[in-house]
């Protein structure tokens, strides 16, 4: 127990206190954990920590990662994405492989063992570069979208590969090959190897297209009316809990059937990404997807074998550099036959040049396969690690020197590929905010609506309603739900100090999003215009007008004289509110605000009569005026 306190404590200080100091500099998180993690690295070997299973464990957040990804994709967008899985995923894996066969060949290594390099090495990080391009806001620019292309495309190609490096085993290395069977478990891949080794080919196939369809229609028929029933406790743990078991789980059947438990989770979370729960479990996920990713890029930076990197420093530079240049040259090619344009070619290229953590894996893997050498895998083990810590660097080079030269390139704008849904956020379903998306809705306008109140969902989804599940008021949740990208919040929910608790989070941390409020009344109304909402719906106000109008009509008024007396008493009052708003103060009741209850006194006493007049100016008019 205390062994494992003191382990968490050493790889929580030294998180805490690289990350910081590697974003104020500019070099990203990533990079501020693959340092934090060498910093340690001498520690955990005098408490001969093994890094490999530590490893194993932070995987899982690579696997939360593509689960909070898929649920940003629905089935619709990734069939839009079809011809760049194929084509750049695919074409980039192969032109990778190959060239690195070749190169490998020159270096007098075996041709068997030159391909099983370049599967290898041409699987990129999608724990980095995803990470990176989200942290950086490039995720949803043609770039970044092709460099995800390329990522998933590398996920599903890794099954393939698994079957396809055995059939590479040398005779001299299979003579040489003692305790395979350990070796095998090493690799971690001993599990789901076992457990379809007796069957045959077409019930590995039934098995694996069974697990594929326990995810798709457990996700679509099971996923929401477990989470309704977890939803009306409204108890946050248990909905977390219950994510988590979801993800875990499907982790686990993957794993099973020897499957990608990356691309499994992936596609649950791409069969969820229309579920009203979906911003909800995103919000709920990504901590542990944070920190656990944190816990992985430590652990790439522990595991460097110092001493085998610094007994042949240079040549091990040396392959890593030559492997970032041939992929960058690779991805170069492959972005001008794809039309990938200006800055948004060389965020492709860069994005990608590393080796991934896949390879970790697969290098295990192949050495328990006699494919290639536990000396040549080593030095291997170094270059994919080496690379991948050198990924920031990249993107560091991308920010200062390539963007600003395409900063006038309107081709290459990272925000030219933004999706128009999820610009709108509609805080609150009831009465006005359902009434507020349906007016949206027939204009074409798309937004994403959130409401806590599960009953009240579901009812709204029987008119066809789309709504997502959760508190609005938290932080985490406006962020899942797209507000760093949002060009309007509507803030309709139904509870005066939340909608100021909103206003007071909005306006410190994204001051240039236009907010809508709706207020309750006056006294409401000043303290959102004092916390800078500028955009104030008094709720009854509009109905209160309509009713004046009704009896003026009724007192034999005509509808026009009726409707400019409205307007003109709409018009004062709204100026009167904005004139002493200033002497209001927040958190004092309204019959204690002394200063605030003279000025308004003041102001009425002298602009009433200028009121009276121009109402009286009105009625006196003829109709024919």
């Amino acid at each position: 127990m205390t062994d494992a306190l003191l382990l968490a404590f050493i790889f929580l200080v030294a998180g805490v206190v690289s990350v910081p100091i590697a974003a104020r500099l500019g070099l990203g998180s990533v990079l501020g954990y693959l340092l934090a993690g060498i910093i340690i690295s001498p520690l955990l070997t005098v408490f001969e920590v093994d890094i490999e299973s530590i490893q194993h464990v932070a995987e899982l957040g690579v696997v939360l990662m593509l689960f909070l990804v898929g649920l940003e994709l629905n089935p619709k967008k990734l069939w839009a994405l079809k011809s760049k899985l194929i084509g750049l995923g695919g074409g980039q894996v192969a032109f990778t492989a190959l060239f690195v066969m070749g190169l490998g060949m020159l270096l007098d290594q075996e041709w068997r063992t030159s391909l099983a390099i370049g599967l290898v090495l041409a699987l990129s990080s999608t724990a980095i570069v995803i990470q990176t391009l989200t942290e950086k806001g490039l995720m949803k620019s043609d770039g970044g979208q092709s460099s995800f292309a390329v990522l998933l495309a590398q996920d599903i190609v890794v099954i393939p590969i698994l079957a396809f490096i055995p059939l590479l085993a040398t005779p001299e290395l299979i003579a040489a090959l003692s305790h395979s069977t350990e070796l095998t478990s090493a690799s971690g891949h001993s599990e789901k190897l076992s457990f379809l080794a007796d069957l045959k080919t077409w019930q590995v196939t039934l098995v694996t297209i069974g697990a594929i369809a326990i995810v798709v229609l457990g996700g679509h028929f099971l996923t929401t009316p477990i989470f309704r029933f977890i939803a009306v406790a409204q108890l946050r743990e248990l909905f977390t809990a219950t994510a988590l078991m979801f993800v875990i789980g499907t982790t686990l059947l993957m794993t099973l059937v020897g499957l990608s438990p990356a691309l499994g989770t992936f596609l649950a979370g791409v069969v969820l990404a229309n579920s009203p729960y979906r911003h909800e479990l995103e919000s709920d996920i990504a901590p542990f997807k944070g920190l656990l990713l944190g816990l992985f890029f430590m652990t790439v930076g522990a595991g460097i074998n110092f001493s085998l990197l610094f007994s042949d420093f240079l040549s091990i530079l040396g392959l890593t550099i030559g492997l970032i240049l041939v992929k960058i040259a690779t991805l170069l090619i492959l972005g001008r036959i794809f039309n990938i344009r200006g800055s948004n070619r060389w965020l492709f290229a860069l994005a990608l040049a590393q080796a991934g953590e896949f390879g970790f894996v697969l290098l295990s893997f192949t050495v328990s396969n006699a494919v290639i050498s536990q000396a040549t895998a080593d030095v291997l083990l170094l270059v994919v690690a080496l690379s991948m810590l050198l990924t920031p660097i990249l993107f560091i080079l991308y920010d200062k020197v390539i963007a600003p030269r395409y900063a006038n390139d309107h081709s290459s704008s990272k925000y030219d590929d933004l999706p128009d849904d999820n610009k709108i956020i509609i805080a609150g379903s009831g009465r006005v905010g359902a009434t507020i998306d349906n007016i949206l809705r027939l204009a074409n306008f798309h937004s994403t609506v959130i409401d806590f109140n599960v009953k009240r969902l579901e009812a709204l989804e029987r008119f066809g309603v789309k709504n997502y599940f959760g508190d609005a008021t938290r932080p985490d949740l406006l962020h899942a739900a797209g507000i760093d990208e949002a060009s309007l919040l509507i803030i309709a929910i139904d509870d005066p100090e939340q909608t100021i608790k909103m206003v007071k989070y909005v306006r410190e941390n994204y001051p240039d999003l236009h907010v809508i409020a709706r207020a309750f009344d006056n006294n409401h109304v000043y303290d959102l215009w004092a916390y800078g909402c500028r955009d104030i719906i008094r709720e009854n106000f509009d109905s209160s007008l309509r009713m004046g109008r009704s009896a003026f009509e009724a007192l034999g008024i005509s509808t026009e004289k009726a409707e400019k007396m409205v307007e003109v008493f709409s018009q004062h009052d709204k100026k009167s509110m904005v004139d002493v708003a200033d002497a209001h103060q927040t958190g004092v009741p309204f019959h204690e605000n002394k200063v605030f209850i003279q000025r308004l006194r003041k102001y009425l006493e002298e602009k009433n009569p200028q009121l009276k007049e121009k109402m009286q100016k009105i009625l006196n008019q003829t109709d024919a005026d």
